[in-house]
């Protein structure tokens, strides 16, 4: 069966757009960061950036990404085989009394978000973090929610959300796949969906 196509390029496109003049809106008057939580949260957060500094092009806005493998709460369960795929962060700006705005794609169990807040502090103390995602698919094992959702998408544990960026992947879109599918098997982002285990 194919992959259910819920988001094309244009939909992406236009709910960027969204989230970054929602950001705007409320972050006014604020000292505003984007960080994007790699790998495909990192892809987002470049464009929302190029936005939200076309909306604000008298206040320069921070951008800056974050790798969040060894701070992952299931780093040690993974096995000797499975060790993950690390990226270097880049945020070359101080954190101190700024509103960061994290950036991802999935937003699942909640694990990827609260591993990305804990490497944030270790590089400084933002005065408030706020969270974007594309898509929030529910099943929270955290209490986390996000502040700026550019889709929610009702899904059974048992499906898979698939995001594919131009970036990475040649093609700007969101599916949804059952786990028995091969193409789900496919495609997908380590960052949140086969990193956010049940």
């Amino acid at each position: 069966m194919a992959d259910k196509v819920v988001l094309d390029s244009e939909d992406i496109r236009r709910t960027l757009v969204r989230i970054a003049h929602e950001i705007v809106e409320r972050t006014a008057g604020e000292d505003l960061a984007i960080v994007g939580i790699h790998r495909r949260g990192a892809v987002l957060a470049n464009r929302v950036h190029a936005l939200v500094e076309d909306l604000l092009p008298d206040a320069p806005v921070p951008l800056g990404d974050i790798d969040i493998s060894f701070y992952r709460d299931d780093v040690g369960d993974r096995g000797p085989d499975a060790q993950p795929q690390v990226h270097a962060s880049h945020l070359d700006f101080d954190l101190s009394g700024r509103t960061v705005v994290l950036v991802d794609d999935v937003l699942f169990t909640g694990r990827t978000v609260r591993a990305a807040i804990d490497a944030l502090f270790d590089y400084g103390r933002p005065a408030r973090v706020q969270l974007a995602v594309l898509c929030d698919r529910g099943h929270r094992e955290l209490p986390i929610r996000p502040d700026y959702v550019g889709k929610n998408l009702p899904t059974a544990r048992d499906e898979r959300v698939n995001v594919r960026l131009e970036e990475s992947d040649g093609v700007d879109e969101v599916t949804i796949a059952s786990n028995g599918d091969p193409a789900g098997a496919l495609a997908g982002d380590d960052d949140t969906e086969s990193e956010e285990r049940a």
